[in-house]
């Protein structure tokens, strides 16, 4: 195998990119946790809310923006619906197809779990940085 062209700055570089990450993706696991949820029931709120120009997601959307096989997600879901978090509806265009909304208590959950994030986003914003390689 040929030696790296990466120089000892960009693995510290990319070093510090992931123990940043990691330490953000932590905190994350530990606010979901505290609230009662999984991280990956706060993702697909976030993901359903966050969905570009309507406040529903599709499951095959919702598997997508998870990186998720579509069986999973289903299975996630039906657990968010066991807490009250989400609903699904059948698509009023195509029968086939189910669209997850979220319930009062998904946007009250979601809401709080948001607010936690995005200060602790702001706490990072001197120190996140996306490092450049070989340039």
């Amino acid at each position: 195998m040929p030696p790296s062209s990466l120089s000892k700055q960009d693995f510290e570089a990319l070093s510090t990119f992931r123990y940043q990450l990691r330490k953000f993706l932590r905190f994350s696991e530990e606010a979901a946790q505290s609230e009662g949820v999984t991280p990956q029931q706060y993702l697909l709120l976030l993901h359903v809310k966050g969905t570009p120009g309507r406040d529903w997601a599709s499951v095959g959307e919702l598997a997508e923006r998870l990186q998720s096989q579509h069986h999973s997600v289903v299975a996630l879901i039906s657990r968010c619906e066991k807490l009250k978090l989400v609903q699904r509806r059948n698509s009023e265009v195509d029968r086939r197809q189910v669209n997850i909304h979220l319930l009062p208590a998904g946007e009250r959950c979601l809401a709080k779990l948001a607010e936690l994030h995005h200060a602790e986003l702001n706490t990072l914003a001197d120190i996140f940085r996306i490092p450049t390689i070989n340039s």
